[in-house]
Parts: structure tokens; sequence; C-alpha cells
């Protein structure tokens, strides 16, 4: 089974140029992105709805890489 799991990363790095999970990371901070700035659903039920279970690691997850909260982010791209 491991022989399989890494090949299938190795593939998969090679396709897209992320690991799986750095892919799956980036598509949940698109999706709350898109949340933010086309609904009015609070922030932690956005985070809920893309399978995070920790908000709060989200939240900084968030801050790393977009620069801003969840809220300042919202403000500024929001409609």
């Amino acid at each position: 089974m491991y022989k399989r799991q890494r090949q299938f990363c190795r593939r998969f790095k090679n396709a897209t140029g992320d690991s799986p999970g750095s892919y799956i990371q980036r598509l949940r901070l698109e999706f709350v992105k898109h949340s933010l700035e086309h609904s009015q659903k609070q922030p932690s039920a956005i985070i809920w709805d893309t399978g995070y279970e920790d908000v709060s690691s989200f939240r900084r997850l968030f801050k790393r890489e977009t620069g801003l909260t969840m809220n300042e982010y919202r403000k500024r791209f929001g409609t």
C-alpha cells in the first residue's frame, strides 16, 4: 500500500507541481476567499464548510497566505 501512495504522490506532484496536501489546502483557501467575497456567512461557518475543524488554525493559515484577516479580506473584496 505504501508504494502505491508514494507513486501517487510523485505522479500528482509531476502533474500539478504540488503535493496532494498542498493542493487541497490551496483549494480550501480559494473556496474560503470566494465565499467571503460572495456570501454573508460567518467566517467560522465557512471554515467548517471546507472541512477544517480547527477554526483558529485555519485563521492563522489564511492570514499567513493572504496577509489579511478574514474580516479584512471580506471588507476589501466583498460585494
